[in-house]
């Protein structure tokens, strides 16, 4: 331990040390180690102030205020998985076309799964279309007919090149299991319009789930209320019937058990697990009601079913997503704030998503079919609709793909240094391009921004600020954001 010297030109003369000694030190550690044990106890006890917002336990999904005037009431994020090529859709780069079949400057690269080959043009032709004229792949005509609807991200970035870790930072913030989605810290944050359906859906896709499954729409250290609620045209909420009651009965059952956990609760104040347990089974009974008239989709006129190509007889997959898009729509309409439409199931070889490492083309013709014309008539729809001035409707994918391919094959290998996703509705500058990649479009290069800045984005546009909303967990403030993230102010009204 080392000391100053005396101060010998004080006023009075004392002799002052800049450091404490070692008996000083001792005791003002012992004392923090007590207050930071403190702290923990009382955070255990959830006896410290909350940072989040103020929940009643018996309305979890009650509307809350946002932290500022929204732009957008409910989010619509439409899941591709598997990682999309943003070469082969929405990020044009005439200079692969020139340098097709010709090895990389500067060297081959060993990549995600091994060698690279040569660089490999588009293999799709690009278009220019709208009065903005983005150029836009043939693969998904139906979309590009919407680009000046849409404002893109070129120059997004991830912190990993595997596909569970990668779908967690997109949907969580974190490469690690057990953070909470997007949806949860939304619905955490704003609870609900409707009282008569799950504040939160995952809509999966018809061939089954992404990679890392029930991560995508899990709630983490949230509460368990704030978790994704999982349904779809073709699998709606299971359990939800009662067998062998008549309504009658049920439903006079259910009233004269709402009396009775009144009136406990009256008695006993402060119960809030029992609170919570009590909205869940009411909201379930709700369900009851609501939910075989929203999965009903033959109430649905002839030409808005044909518009999303839900009669398409030739192929299923399709038919099922389009009905997957009019329930996206449908949830909205009845006042559901988040929800979270997949495309693509978990499927080594990219047989059932957009994992494109071997036949790329082989397999982008079967995703697209599936894909394009549902989700470019959900658009219009909510358009045609007047609900695109509340709604947020997110296209993204995990990550994007290699500008070569992958040696002794047709496909390319995951890129998460640059690629796109792009948003358009509520508060969105319609025809706009931000960011951009290089000339073969592997890396970002111009404004970039990683997946939290997305995340970050979507959260102003509902009125939130992503550092003000946190939640204390193992004495952390944590957020979606982790301590990064930044609005991307140049794709906003």
């Amino acid at each position: 331990m080392t000391f100053n010297s005396p101060d010998r030109n004080s006023p009075s003369g004392s002799q002052t040390r800049s450091l404490h000694g070692r008996r000083d030190f001792f005791g003002q550690a012992a004392g923090s180690l007590g207050s930071i044990a403190l702290t923990s106890l009382l955070a255990g006890d959830r006896l410290l102030a909350a940072s989040g917002p103020k929940i009643d336990s018996a309305r979890p999904f009650a509307p809350r205020p946002p932290h500022f005037p929204a732009d957008a009431k409910n989010v619509i994020v439409i899941f591709c998985a598997g990682a999309v090529s943003q070469l082969e859709t929405w990020d044009y780069k005439p200079e692969l076309i020139k340098w097709d079949d010709k090895p990389l400057p500067g060297g081959p690269a060993v990549t995600f799964q091994g060698p690279a080959g040569n660089l490999a043009r588009p293999q799709y032709p690009f278009r220019q279309h709208g009065e903005s004229g983005k150029w836009v792949s043939d693969l998904i005509p139906h979309l590009a007919g919407l680009t000046d609807q849409i404002a893109f991200i070129h120059s997004l970035t991830s912190h990993s090149n595997t596909h569970g870790p990668a779908e967690n930072v997109l949907s969580t913030g974190s490469i690690l299991d057990g953070f909470p989605s997007l949806g949860s810290w939304v619905t955490y944050a704003l609870g609900s319009e409707s009282q008569d359906l799950p504040a939160y859906v995952a809509i999966p896709d018809p061939r089954g789930v992404p990679q890392n499954g029930s991560n995508n729409w899990g709630p983490g250290f949230l509460p368990a209320a704030f978790q994704g609620t999982t349904m779809s045209s073709r699998d709606p909420i299971r359990h939800l019937a009662a067998p062998g009651i008549k309504p009658e009965t049920d439903r006079a059952a259910r009233q004269w058990l709402r009396q009775l956990n009144r009136r406990h609760a009256d008695l006993h104040p402060g119960e809030e697990r029992l609170a919570a347990r009590i909205a869940s089974y009411e909201l379930a009974a709700r369900m009851q009601l609501s939910v075989p008239d929203l999965v009903d989709l033959s109430t649905e006129p002839e030409h808005v079913l044909r518009m999303y190509g839900a009669d398409d007889t030739q192929n299923n997959d399709k038919a099922a997503f389009a009905r997957n898009c009019i329930l996206a729509r449908r949830l909205v309409e009845k006042g559901v704030r988040f929800v979270q439409l997949f495309n693509g199931a978990y499927a080594s070889g990219g047989r059932l998503n957009w994992d494109g490492h071997s036949a790329l083309k082989e397999q982008y013709d079967v995703h697209a079919e599936i894909l394009d014309q549902p989700a470019a008539a959900l658009i219009r729809d909510l358009g045609n609709r007047g609900m695109l001035d509340e709604t947020l409707v997110v296209w993204c994918t995990e990550f994007g793909r290699m500008p070569f391919f992958q040696k002794g094959a047709k496909g390319r290998d995951h890129n998460p240094d640059g690629f796109t996703c792009w948003m358009t509705g509520a508060g969105i500058q319609p025809g706009v391009s931000h960011g951009a990649t290089d000339e073969l479009g592997q890396r970002a290069v111009e404004d970039i921004h990683p997946l939290y800045d997305l995340n970050a984005t979507i959260l102003y546009l509902l009125g939130l600020d992503h550092e003000q909303l946190t939640f204390e967990h193992n004495g952390v403030q944590r957020r979606l954001t982790n301590v990064e993230g930044h609005v991307i102010d140049d794709i906003l009204a």
